[in-house]
């Protein structure tokens, strides 16, 4: 079994519901207080046991690049500073021993068109996709536990986790078959954006991927679907109803950073789990939930 190496992040998309601050900095690094949202999807992969990073970026992306590179004029002015522990945090944003690789999506021709541009640099290895809008919290991360199942299987595996009735129209919704693993399930399709009604479950596919090679070959041949885009759940669905793709439920919190909401409870969360100013936090939050009850000093 092929070791996974290798995982593929879609960032040419346009930020359109971040406007106007996404007009000239991509979404993918705005920040959950100092460290950007795609720094999130970036770590869990290498916790994951991933080397190479794929980046699918677009015409107003090449900050991203900028900011996985080194900098050594910065480096220099915090090495002379004195801020050790700034500049290793600086230096340690992509390890020693890991690739960063970028390649142009030319088109907005969807997801699945996004993951296929990634072909020439992932080859015929399996691969994890990590889509940065999604930024997971918990113990146990979903692309290791992709990976994981994946080594046992050789089977294709995306992370589900349960989702209201009233918002399964903003995702794709699986088709369970039965339990075969501890915490996964085999599935006979995939949905994209189905009608509450029409849903075939609610365990939604929430941005986490690992995939055999052969995913290739479907979404070269694949028609456009939904939006008039090449959608990556057209191609999974052809091989879920061959038997050839699992689900594991992820259970640990996921924040949604493609919405505005979503990206506030990113913030709000992040903060109050801030080891220098966790508790101050709290307390403001509390102090604005309460404006006549202060709950702070004021220095």
């Amino acid at each position: 079994m092929k070791t996974i190496r290798k995982a593929v992040f879609p960032v040419a998309g346009l930020g359109t519901r971040f406007l106007p601050a996404t007009k000239a900095m991509p979404k993918e690094l705005l920040p959950i207080i100092d460290k950007p949202v795609i720094q999130f999807a970036v770590e869990e992969a290498i916790d994951a046991g991933v080397t190479d990073l794929v980046f699918v970026t677009g015409r107003t992306k090449r900050s991203i690049e900028d900011h996985f590179d080194g900098n050594p004029e910065l480096e220099d002015v915090l090495a002379a500073r004195g801020k050790h522990q700034l500049l290793e945090e600086i230096r340690s944003i992509i390890p020693p021993g890991v690739n960063c690789i970028f390649v142009r999506q030319t088109e907005a021709l969807g997801l699945g068109h996004a993951i296929l541009c990634a072909e020439p640099a992932v080859g015929g290895e399996p691969f994890a996709v990590l889509l940065p809008d999604d930024l997971m919290s918990g113990s146990a991360l979903p692309t290791r536990s992709l990976v994981q199942h994946y080594q046992k299987t050789g089977k294709s595996c995306i992370s589900v986790a349960r989702v209201a009735e009233d918002r399964l129209d903003q995702y794709g919704v699986v088709s369970p078959v039965s339990n075969i693993l501890s915490g996964s399930i085999q599935i006979s399709g995939i949905v994209e954006k189905p009608a509450p009604d029409k849903a075939p479950s609610n365990l939604a596919a929430i941005g986490r991927y690992v995939f055999h090679p052969e995913i290739f070959n479907r979404l070269r041949v694949q028609a456009v679907g939904v939006g008039g885009e090449i959608q990556l759940t057209d191609s999974i669905n052809v091989l879920a109803e061959a038997g050839k793709v699992d689900a594991l439920r992820f259970a640990g919190r996921r924040y949604d950073c493609g919405s505005k909401f979503g990206f506030l409870e990113a913030i709000v969360d992040h903060a109050l789990q801030h080891p220098e100013f966790g508790e101050d936090f709290a307390a403001l939050i509390q102090e604005k939930a309460n404006p006549a009850r202060k709950t702070r000093s004021v220095a």
